[in-house]
Formats: C-alpha cells, sequence, structure tokens
C-alpha cells in the first residue's frame, strides 16, 4: 500500500484550478501522487506541485485509473461527463461545478456547517455556491444558539465568480473606460445571454441566467442550497430564504449584505458577535468606533469569512444586519473543495487503492 494518496485536480490550468493545487499543497492530506487534468488545448503545461514540475494531461476517463481522490473544477459539463467515470474507478470526488449540487443522494458540504453530510456520499461531493458558502459560516452559529426564521441576502460578487477570462475582461474594460474607449463586452452579466454589458465602472443585478420566476440561476442556488445544506432539505418551508445578487467591479472576494430573523426574540448583537468570534472558519471584525469592518480587498488571500457590522433591526426585535466578506475564489471554491477532502481522510471515508 502507498504512504500516501493519487489525487487528480481537474481543470488544473484555471483559476481556481491552480489555487487548487496550492491549496492542496498547504493540506493535511498526505498526498503520494498528483495527476494535474485540463482540456487538449492544455495538455503538456507544466505546473508546480510542492516544487516539482507537473505535465499537464487531458482528462479522459482512463486518466482516473488508480486514483483515490478528485477536486473537479471543469465546468459543469465535464464533472457530468468524467466524474462517473472516475466513481467507476474507485475515486471520490469533490466537485466544485452545480452540476450534481442539487441531486439528493449528492451531499452539498460546508465542513463548519454540515460535515456528517459526508457519510452518506455515494462517490461525488459537491462544493456549494461561493456565495452561498461564506453565508453559511457566518450564519450557522447563529442558527444553533437562537434558530432562523428568515434570510434575507444582497451580494456584491467579484468579477472572478464568472472565472479568469471575466477578470480579464474587467481589467480590459477598466483601462479602456481610463483611455477613454469604448468598452468592449463579451462576458458580462452572463456568457450565455442575449446581451452584455461592461461591468467596470458598473453594477449588474443579473448573475447567471433569469429565470421565468424573475428570479437569477444564481438566486435561485442561493436559496435553495441554503436550505439543502442547513436543513438537508432544498424545498424545507423552516427557514424562509431570499436572494439578490449582483455583480460588482471588484476582482476577488464576494460582499453580501444579510438581514436575518431569529427564533430567540431576546438575541442580542453582543451575543451574535460573540457566538462569530467562536465559529470555526470565522473571523470577527466588528469595532465601529474605529471604522473596522470586512472589505474584499484585505479578504484576498485569506481562507477566512470575515463578520462585521452587526447591528440590530430598530424596527423590529429578533432582526439584525451583518456585512460578509470571502475570497471567493477561496473559501468559495479552492480551499472548501480541499477542506472536503481534508474531512474525507480525517473521517476514513476514502481509501488508498
Amino acid at each position: 500500500m502507498s504512504d500516501g494518496y493519487t489525487v487528480a485536480i481537474l481543470g488544473a490550468t484555471g483559476a481556481v484550478g491552480t489555487r487548487l493545487i496550492q491549496q492542496l499543497e498547504q493540506s493535511t492530506i498526505p498526498v503520494s501522487q498528483v495527476k494535474l487534468l485540463a482540456s487538449y488545448r492544455s495538455a503538456g503545461k507544466k505546473l508546480q506541485f510542492k516544487g516539482k514540475e507537473v505535465v499537464v494531461e487531458e482528462a479522459k476517463p482512463e486518466s482516473f485509473e488508480n486514483v483515490d481522490i478528485v477536486l473537479a473544477s471543469a465546468g459543469g459539463a465535464v464533472s457530468k461527463k468524467l466524474l462517473p467515470e472516475a466513481v467507476k474507478r474507485g475515486a471520490v470526488c469533490v466537485d466544485n461545478t452545480s452540476a450534481f449540487r442539487m441531486e439528493k443522494d449528492v451531499p452539498l458540504v460546508v465542513p463548519e456547517v454540515n460535515e456528517a453530510a459526508l457519510y452518506n456520499h455515494h462517490g461525488i461531493i459537491a462544493n456549494p455556491n461561493c456565495s452561498t458558502i461564506q453565508m453559511m459560516v457566518a450564519l450557522e452559529p447563529v442558527r444553533k444558539a437562537f434558530g432562523l426564521k428568515q434570510i434575507i441576502v444582497s451580494t456584491y460578487q467579484a468579477a472572478s465568480g464568472a472565472g479568469q477570462s471575466a477578470l480579464n475582461e474587467l481589467y480590459s474594460e477598466a483601462q479602456d473606460y481610463l483611455d477613454g474607449k469604448d468598452m468592449k463586452a463579451d462576458i458580462f452579466p452572463t456568457k450565455g445571454d442575449k446581451k452584455h454589458y461592461p461591468l467596470a465602472f458598473n453594477l449588474l443585478p443579473q448573475i447567471d441566467v433569469l429565470e421565468d420566476n424573475l428570479y437569477s440561476h444564481e438566486e435561485w442556488k442561493m436559496i435553495h442550497e441554503t436550505k439543502k445544506i442547513m436543513l438537508d432539505d432544498m424545498d424545507s418551508p423552516e427557514i424562509k430564504v431570499t436572494a439578490t445578487c449582483v455583480r460588482v467591479p471588484v476582482p476577488i472576494s464576494h460582499g453580501e449584505s444579510i438581514y436575518i430573523e431569529v427564533n430567540d426574540k431576546s438575541a442580542t448583537t453582543k451575543q451574535i458577535q460573540e457566538l462569530i468570534r467562536k465559529a470555526p472558519g470565522a473571523v470577527l471584525q466588528d469595532d465601529p468606533a474605529n471604522q473596522v469592518y470586512p472589505q474584499p480587498i484585505a479578504a484576498v488571500g485569506s481562507r477566512e469569512t470575515y463578520v462585521g457590522r452587526i447591528r440590530p433591526d430598530l424596527e423590529n426585535q429578533g432582526a439584525f444586519n451583518m456585512w460578509v466578506v470571502s475570497d471567493n475564489l477561496l473559501k468559495g471554491a479552492a480551499w472548501n473543495t480541499v477542506q472536503i477532502a481534508e474531512r474525507l481522510v480525517a473521517d476514513d471515508l476514502v481509501h488508498v487503492k
């Protein structure tokens, strides 16, 4: 038996994929071999893992022979096609796309919230949407202590949430604007839709496609993923959730304005602050007198979720506002994925072949 796990990173050359490599390097997972997989266009590229050169291979079903763990972030269609092939070959997969999130037998996991769901996996575990993840880290300690009746969230989501090409478009648009040129928009608000608008110096109240019910698909995801993670039922009426998701001209790190109503009306701001202070994965930055509060630019490169501006609704007892910020490419993607894999290893839910 090998001394470590063989880990494949699917989508290794993308914005999240490169961070998956970095987070895996820093993780507690004993890795004997890493396989870097991508499309045929990226095959042959050379990347580093723990100081050693690794050649990127084209991802095919046979790529997963003798692989123990797959960390995937190559797009939903690729995951749908290849991850079942990896499972057939005995691998456990953690998927960072939306391909499997809402399937009933696929755990949707934020380790600080519902690690126990990992015990019910059937080879694939889904990483939630980036905006959902940071909200769960902030709200789970409050839910445990006081219960949650309602969540109203407005997001301020960074350009990088739409991928490296979208981030590049933001930079290009910003330079064109400063140079007095017309901004060319090809991606935002979402690549597959009919119209495109510039994001630089702008706000776009659409992330993903707009559904017939007037909500964007990103908003739909936040609503139903929250219920699945917290209540193990994507349609549970126990917590009412609504969302407005906005793309903002920030490169990395999502911000969220979250309004909650708790069941226990005796809850106080100080109690909620103390819960956040002690919560795993969360950092309290909440000192109004000294203008201390979370900021996207300061969260870049950090695994933590930052929470501040906690304050009561002065018109409604038992209701509170808070401001939550996290690096969407780390806790919102790469780190949460690797963190799940760490828990699989620690809980003996994945084994070396």
